[in-house]
């Protein structure tokens, strides 16, 4: 009887044992997966947090620049002055000549993009006449000038805070002074094969890229094809113009 008992409370001493060892195992071996999980859980709520922080800031940037736009094209006005050349055809038998023009003018803006431009210019050169058969004359190079006011649609395509392209359509009458070395005479300049004095058509057709210094002041070159209409036919001339640029007025 009393070795029974005996066995008996041995048998539940060594049950208990065993289950306090089994739950100290499953304890053990579940723990260092709970750090991991908790790492992975953070590194997700993290990852929004992140990409939002990206977020504000391409807009902040997209923000700057767009002001910076505003601030450079959303003025009313914008005058320029400067210099030009043309590759130009004094006569339907000579050469093109080398021509050099002071150029001015002013836009209008309606918008930061679409504008309205009047222009001026004057083109000087001399032109070369060979010989001067049949006339035996003594002028060999011939001063030439033309004049021109042109007005016509400005559109800027394209536009960063600090350079912009434009595309520009101007179109009015040019006056050209083909006779200033012969005394003004008309049939004597047209004898050197020069083209008669008067007033005809112009057109211009040009893209103006201009980089900003400031805001308000900024410089321009614009290639240019130039169309004029002396002699009854049609003179097509590649050249262009450049300056300074400053915008005021507000919108």
């Amino acid at each position: 009887m009393y070795s029974s008992r005996r066995l008996a409370l041995l048998l539940a001493f060594s049950f208990a044992g065993v289950t306090v060892a089994l739950a100290q195992s499953s304890s053990s071996s579940s723990n260092p997966t709970a750090p991991d999980q908790a790492q992975a859980g953070q590194s997700t709520a993290q990852s929004p947090g992140s990409m939002s922080v990206q977020a504000r800031i391409r807009a902040r940037r997209e923000l700057r620049r767009a002001t910076a736009i505003h601030e450079a094209y959303a003025h009313k006005y914008e005058e320029y002055t400067g210099m030009g050349y043309l590759r130009f055809t004094p006569g339907a038998t000579l050469e093109r000549v080398h021509e050099y023009a002071w150029n001015v003018g002013v836009t209008r803006y309606y918008s930061e993009r679409l504008g309205v431009t009047v222009d001026g210019r004057g083109y000087f050169g001399t032109a070369y006449v060979y010989n001067n058969y049949p006339t035996n004359s003594a002028i060999t190079n011939p001063a030439i000038s033309q004049f021109a006011a042109l007005a016509g649609p400005t559109y800027r395509f394209y536009m960063q805070p600090k350079y912009s392209i434009s595309g520009r359509v101007l179109g009015g009458f040019e006056y050209g002074d083909f006779s200033a070395n012969t005394n003004h005479s008309t049939v004597l300049s047209q004898q050197l094969g020069l083209w008669p004095d008067g007033s005809v058509f112009a057109l211009s057709a040009s893209v103006p890229v201009e980089y900003n210094l400031t805001p308000k002041i900024g410089l321009r070159v614009a290639p240019e094809y130039y169309v004029t209409g002396f002699g009854s036919t049609t003179q097509g001339s590649l050249g262009f113009t450049t300056g300074i640029v400053y915008r005021f007025g507000k919108q």
